[in-house]
């Protein structure tokens, strides 16, 4: 990804001279001769032009994105400070005055997207400045930063509700007023952005697929934008921000509800419908640009004899850490994934190097999530009337029946017993097989009780449940043979899987119309992703094996069904942290306390003891972020957030 790294050299500073700290960026004196240097040729141009794509936010980033350790998918010990942002903002103390993950104003492992906008529109506004290149290739770089900047709207939405419009930059003959805004209501933020991928995807600039990966691998496509535009409508139909109530009489200076709260259910439905339509499109244009198919792993690298257990396992794992596979529709090519695979890969998986001390396997897999995750069959383990929920916290041995997904003669607990393949291509566990590490050996297991080799080794900072998220490391990364580090197989983190899009239209169609018809074509949909994972289609898996049959044949029970397949497939990948907000289920979700193994013992019994961890607290105001308290004092026109 050559050219899209270059701009870290050179380019950031063009864009600190030409916007300054205020976030609406009246454009400065000096600009005049700034913007004639930067399109004055090709070569220039290019540079401004990857400034607009810095400001993309690094997806995966345990640092810089809120979703991966922000939420409750992940934990971190009490005495790891390495994350402070993310951690705080898990634990419930983020804060007006200086908030983390601040993506308006710039600060505290947030961009400054406004900052971001702004170059992006000095960009448009002098494209057509630029003497050595073609109209054709002027339309495309013009149709990349629209959708840039249609995306950096979005990713403020979601984190704020209600924003500022800033289609253009603000002149300096302006007055001072002009920078005093009032943001715009939630209904007209989302026609906003979806109007735009609109007009920009219809003008056919963009190129159906990148031919030159080499140097051009994370730009923006036509799949690309269909698919965000999409994942947009969704966000605009879901209850968050559909009608919701809950913000009831937040009204800024000029009396206007910025929430719209009052819709009526037909009004509702139709935003759910044209969800359903723009869905659609997206898919319809994968399928017939050949790309809409499910990565499926055909490989021998690791093995021509090993399993076909081992081979779906791998199937689910190199879907995420597989370099540019069938299944990735847009990845960040800056945010490669050294760190989540360091703290995700325990210390070891063989006593030999135990005394490893460099390797902590800090990010640690609470007990409710691996409640999200089927059995074999396919529905809930409260659901399956097969499988011994009240026996799920007792030992038992590993028989042949469960080889490749446990280590057999070893002793664990039921729930890790009959899981479809997901959970043990995502999680790692003690007893479970960890294929990879080095070799291709399909015995090999992770040993995590007191004293193993998966265990503690250091008094400050540890994996504190006893259980990693194995989804993240490619099966190449390893703990190196020296025992101090690891060496890792690097791969760019998604913003979007193919699945991603096939679960958004299952979801739409279920909400936009409460038929039968529908909910089959949305369960098709499902199945496609099922199926992938090993397990048989919805109806099937309901009429035969759950204590509730009739659950797809609802839409209630659909919804459910819908949302427990989405947090499955894309766990650990930043999704439930906004899936969860999205459909206002974190009030719930969140407030469940989270537990671990009691690591500190080395008997099975005394180990597979649920033990308090944390007791989290989200109230309504978490669902959306705080304005830093500055911005509010600076321009008074500008609405806190409920809570704040």
């Amino acid at each position: 990804m050559k050219k899209l790294k270059y701009f870290y050299v050179s380019i950031l500073l063009i864009s600190t001279v030409l916007t300054s700290c205020n976030y609406m960026d009246i454009v400065p004196d000096m600009v005049a001769t700034i913007e004639g240097n930067a399109f004055s040729m090709r070569a220039q141009a290019e540079k401004y032009f990857f400034t607009c794509y810095s400001y993309l936010p690094y997806a995966g980033s345990p640092y810089d994105d809120p979703a991966m350790l922000g939420g409750d998918e992940m934990w971190l010990s009490p005495y790891n400070n390495n994350y402070s942002n993310a951690k705080n903002l898990a634990t419930g103390a983020q804060r007006a005055n200086e908030p983390y993950f601040d993506y308006w104003r710039g600060a505290a492992g947030g961009k400054n997207l406004y900052r971001g906008i702004s170059d992006c529109n000095i960009f448009l506004a002098n494209i057509d400045r630029v003497p050595d290149m073609s109209i054709a290739e002027k339309n495309r770089w013009r149709a990349e930063v629209e959708i840039l900047k249609a995306y950096y709207h979005f990713y403020l939405i979601r984190m704020y509700g209600p924003i500022p419009i800033k289609d253009v930059n603000v002149s300096i003959e302006a007055d001072t007023k002009a920078t005093h805004v009032f943001r715009n209501t939630v209904d007209e933020c989302f026609s906003y952005i979806v109007n735009k991928m609109d007009s920009i995807i219809k003008l056919e600039y963009l190129p159906e697929v990148i031919q030159d990966k080499a140097n051009e691998a994370g730009r923006i496509t036509k799949g690309i934008a269909l698919v965000l535009k999409a994942k947009m409508a969704v966000y605009r139909a879901s209850p968050l921000f559909n009608g919701n109530t809950d913000y009831r009489g937040l009204k800024d200076r000029r009396g206007i509800e910025i929430f719209c709260p009052e819709k009526t259910e037909e009004q509702k439905r139709q935003l759910w419908s044209e969800a359903a339509e723009d869905c659609k499109e997206a898919i319809d244009f994968l399928r017939s640009s050949g790309l809409a198919s499910l990565y499926k792993y055909t490989g021998t690298e690791y093995g021509a004899d090993i399993s076909q257990i081992t081979r779906d396992v791998l199937t689910l794992r190199l879907a995420l850490t597989e370099k540019w596979n069938s299944d990735i529709i847009w990845a960040n090519t800056n945010g490669w994934t050294n760190e989540n695979q360091r703290q995700s890969l325990p210390r070891d998986i063989e006593a030999a190097k135990a005394t490893n001390t460099e390797q902590r396997g800090n990010f640690a897999v609470p007990i409710k999530i691996l409640y999200q995750f089927y059995t074999k069959n396919g529905v809930p383990i409260e659901e399956d009337k097969t499988w011994s929920y009240t026996d799920r916290f007792v030992p038992r041995t590993v028989g042949e029946d469960q080889r490749y997904r446990l280590k057999t003669t070893e002793q664990t607990i039921g729930m890790h017993f009959d899981r479809e393949l997901r959970y043990y291509a995502s999680i790692g566990f003690d007893g479970g097989i960890w294929f990879g590490q080095g070799t291709n050996s399909e015995d090999q297991f992770l040993q995590c009780k007191m004293g193993q080799a998966a265990a503690n080794q250091v008094t400050h900072t540890w994996n504190v449940t006893g259980m990693f998220p194995k989804k993240l490391v490619h099966p190449k990364t390893a703990v190196s043979a020296s025992a101090t580090g690891f060496t890792a197989q690097q791969y760019p983190f998604p913003f979007i899987r193919l699945p991603e899009i096939f679960l958004l239209y299952a979801e739409a169609l279920n909400e936009a119309e409460n038929s039968q018809s529908n909910r089959d074509l949305a369960i098709s949909y499902l199945d496609s992703v099922r199926i992938r994972a090993g397990l048989r289609g919805v109806k099937a898996s309901w009429r035969d094996f759950s204590v509730n049959p009739s659950k797809p044949d609802t839409q209630e029970g659909l919804r459910s069904i819908i949302k427990q397949e989405t947090l499955i497939e894309f766990a650990f990948e930043g999704h439930r942290f906004w899936d969860l907000r999205r459909w206002k289920d974190a009030l719930r979700e969140y407030n469940k306390p989270i537990t671990g193994w009691n690591i500190t013992y080395s008997s099975t019994v005394e180990y597979y003891t649920e033990t308090l961890i944390y007791q989290t607290k989200f109230t309504p105001r978490d669902y959306f972020f705080p304005i830093h308290d500055g911005e509010i004092l600076r321009n008074s026109n500008t609405l806190q957030n409920y809570g704040w």
